[in-house]
C-alpha cells in the first residue's frame, strides 16, 4: 500500500485548499450574479450597485491578466522549445569544432580555442 491515510489526506488537503485564478474568477462571477439577482435585498447591508460593479470591473480586469498571462507561459514555453533546440544543435557543432581542433593542433594550443581538456 503507497502512503499512509493522513499523507493522502494531507496531500487532497493541500490540492483543495489553493484554487486556480480561473476557479477564483469564476466565484466572482456567480457572486456578481447573485448579487445582481438580489440587489434589493443586500443593498440593506450596504452593498450598492456600485460594490456589484466594481467586483464585476475588477473581474473583468482579473480575467484579462489571467488571459494574458496563460498567453506569456504558452510563450515561454515555445520558446523554451526553440532554445533547447538551438542549444542541441550549437553543442553538436561545438562537439566537431573540438575534435577537429583536437586533430588539428597540438594540445599547447587547445586554450586559444577554449579546450581546456588534458587529453
Amino acid at each position: 500500500m503507497r502512503g499512509s491515510y493522513p499523507e493522502k489526506l494531507t496531500l487532497i488537503l493541500i490540492a483543495m485548499s489553493k484554487p486556480t485564478y480561473a476557479d477564483r474568477i469564476a466565484s466572482a462571477q456567480v457572486m456578481v450574479a447573485g448579487l445582481r439577482n438580489n440587489a434589493e435585498q443586500v443593498a440593506r447591508r450596504g452593498l450598492n450597485i456600485q460594490f456589484i460593479d466594481s467586483i464585476d470591473a475588477n473581474k473583468s480586469d482579473a480575467s484579462t491578466l489571467n488571459d494574458q498571462q496563460e498567453k506569456l507561459k504558452a510563450d515561454e514555453k515555445s520558446k523554451t522549445a526553440e532554445l533547447l533546440a538551438k542549444l542541441e544543435e550549437l553543442d553538436a557543432r561545438m562537439a566537431e569544432a573540438k575534435k577537429i581542433v583536437k586533430l588539428e593542433f597540438p594540445q599547447s594550443r587547445w586554450r586559444e580555442f577554449g579546450i581546456a581538456d588534458k587529453r
